[in-house]
C-alpha cells in the first residue's frame, strides 16, 4: 500500500475520527478484515459477519501495530468511522488506483477463477511488480483489500472478480476499472441468485466486459458459446483463446503423462512454445490458455509465456491438492468448493491420477443450484459410475442422498455408502481406505469438507 495519513484516508471515504490523536500518523502497510493478519502500520477494517464481529478485536488489531480501526462505531481506540465499512473500503481503493497506475486485469468465471489467476501471477510476476487476489478474496470486500496491496511499482494488478447476482461486477469494476478483462467461462454456479439458466449467468460475468474501455482488452474463451456472446457486449478489442482452431491463443497436440498433468504446443499470434502444466487435470489446459491471453495482450511472447506456465505450481489450498501418504495413499483435496462443472473436473482428473490404482470418492453437495439441485447431484453419482470409482462415500442428507441413490442404481460395481457428517466420512473412509489408493474430496465449502481431506492426509 502507497503510504496515506488518517486524515487522507477519511476524507477518501468520508470518516468521522474517533480518539485519534494525530491525523497525520501514516498507515504504510496493508488493511485486513482479520484482527490476526495485521501487520504493524496497517489499517484493520472492522467487519461484522456471521460468526464474529470485528469491532470486538478492535483493540487487539491496534496492539498488533494497526495505526487505526475502519469502524461502523467507536471502539475505544485510534478509529475513522462511517456508515458502511465495505462500501468505505471500496471508496478508499478507488482513491489508491487514481494515485498510481497499474494494469488492472480482472478475471470472472463459473469455474477456474482462482487456479487462472495463480498462473497468471506467476507468469506475469517473471517480467514486472505483480499484486493479485490473495485465495478466492474475490468479492466485495475482497477486491478492494487486494487493491490496497499495491504500491507505486505495481505494474499488473490481477483481480479474481466473483460474482453470486447481477449487478456484483458493475460494482466491482466500479472500485477498480479493469483495462483488461478475462471471462473463463458459464457455468451453473450460483444459480438460484441469478435467474433460471446460463443465459442469466451469462448476462451477470458479461458486466465484466462491458466494463472494458473502447482501448482496453476482453479474453474470450472460444470454447463456451455463452462468453463468445459476450463479444457484442464490449467496445474493447477482443481477442479469443480455447482449443478451437478459431483462437489466436490455443493449445494443440494435448497430452496427459501418467501423473494426470498436462502437455501441449501453445500457440500465440508470437509464435509456438511447448508447455508442461505441473498442475493435474484435462481441464487446466483451459486455465493455462487463458492465463496465456492475458499475458499476450501484455506483450510477452509464447516463450515468455510458457517458462513462467512450466514453472508454475498449485498456490491455492483446497484445489486438486495432492497430498502422497507414506501408505501410498493418495489424498486429492478439492473441497474448498463445488458446482456440477468443477465436480466433473476433479472426478476426471482423479481417476486419471490414479490409473489402475482403487480410487474412493468422499462427496457432499453443491450449493446453489436452485430447482434442478436434486437432478444435477444425481448426475454425478451416474458419474461416478461411470468413472467406474470404486468407493463412494456421500456426506448429508438431501441432495447428497440423491448423489448416492444414483451412483448405487447404476449398476457399474460402485460400493455406495452414505454418512450424516464430516467426522462420519473420516471414520468411514479411514476404515476402508487401502494401501496404494487415490480418494477425492469434494463438496460445496459449506459442507466442510476441507476438514475431512485433511484429517485423511495426515492419518499414516
Amino acid at each position: 500500500m502507497i503510504p496515506m495519513t488518517l486524515d487522507e484516508i477519511a476524507r477518501a471515504c468520508g470518516a468521522r475520527p474517533y480518539d485519534v490523536p494525530d491525523l497525520e500518523a501514516l498507515v504504510t502497510a496493508p488493511a485486513t478484515v482479520d484482527s490476526r493478519e495485521v501487520t504493524p502500520g496497517g489499517l484493520f477494517a472492522a467487519t461484522a459477519g456471521a460468526r464474529a464481529d470485528g469491532h470486538d478485536h478492535a483493540a487487539a488489531a491496534v496492539s498488533a501495530g494497526a495505526v487505526a480501526v475502519l469502524a461502523a462505531r467507536p471502539v475505544g481506540v485510534p478509529a475513522l468511522v462511517v456508515d458502511d465499512v465495505q462500501l468505505a473500503l471500496g471508496l478508499l481503493a478507488r482513491q489508491l488506483l487514481r494515485r498510481i497506475s497499474p494494469t488492472v486485469i480482472g478475471l470472472t468465471g463459473s469455474v477456474g477463477k482462482t487456479t487462472t489467476k495463480d498462473l497468471l501471477a506467476q507468469v506475469l510476476e517473471r517480467h514486472a511488480a505483480t499484486v493479485a487476489t490473495d485465495r478466492s478474496y474475490n468479492n466485495e470486500l475482497g477486491l478492494p483489500l487486494t487493491v490496497l496491496r499495491a504500491d507505486a511499482d505495481t505494474r499488473h494488478l490481477v483481480l479474481e472478480m466473483g460474482a453470486s447476482r447481477k449487478g456484483d461486477l458493475t460494482y466491482l469494476t466500479g472500485i477498480a476499472p479493469p483495462r483488461v478483462g478475462l471471462v473463463l467461462n458459464v457455468g451453473t454456479a450460483h444459480l438460484e441468485r441469478m435467474g433460471t439458466g446460463r443465459a442469466d449467468v451469462a448476462a451477470a460475468k458479461g458486466e465484466l466486459v462491458e466494463a472494458l474501455p473502447a482501448d482496453g482488452h476482453a479474453l474470450l474463451n472460444a470454447d463456451d458459446p455463452y462468453v463468445l456472446g459476450m463479444a457484442g457486449r464490449t467496445q474493447a478489442r477482443i481477442l479469443l483463446y480455447g482449443r478451437s482452431r478459431r483462437a489466436r491463443v490455443r493449445a494443440e497436440d494435448v497430452r496427459m503423462d501418467d501423473r494426470a498433468r498436462t502437455a501441449f504446443e501453445l500457440v500465440t499470434p508470437s509464435g509456438r512454445a511447448p508447455v508442461e502444466l505441473g498442475l493435474i487435470g484435462e481441464h487446466q489446459v483451459s486455465n493455462a490458455l487463458a492465463a496465456a491471453a492475458v499475458a499476450t495482450t501484455l506483450g510477452l511472447d509464447a516463450a515468455e509465456i510458457a517458462d513462467g506456465l512450466n514453472a508454475a505450481r498449485r498456490r491455492s489450498a483446497g484445489r486438486l491438492q495432492i497430498t502422497e501418504r507414506p501408505d501410498g495413499i493418495t489424498v486429492v483435496d478439492d473441497a474448498y468448493n463445488a458446482n456440477p462443472e468443477s465436480m466433473r473436473a476433479g472426478l476426471r482428473a482423479a481417476k486419471a491420477l490414479a490409473g489402475v490404482r482403487r480410487t474412493v470418492a468422499v462427496l457432499g453437495g453443491m450449493g446453489q443450484q436452485a430447482d434442478a439441485s436434486r437432478a444435477r447431484h444425481a448426475e454425478v453419482g451416474r458419474l461416478v459410475a461411470r468413472l467406474r470409482f470404486d468407493v463412494l462415500i456421500t456426506v448429508g442428507a438431501g441432495d447428497p442422498l440423491a448423489m448416492a441413490e444414483a451412483a448405487r442404481t447404476s449398476d457399474r460395481g460402485v460400493a455406495v455408502h452414505t454418512v450424516e457428517d464430516v467426522a462420519g466420512a473420516v471414520e468411514l473412509a479411514t476404515a476402508l481406505l487401502e494401501p496404494g489408493d487415490v480418494v477425492f474430496v469434494k463438496a460445496s465449502s459449506e459442507y466442510g469438507l476441507g476438514a475431512c481431506a485433511r484429517a485423511l492426509a495426515t492419518i499414516s
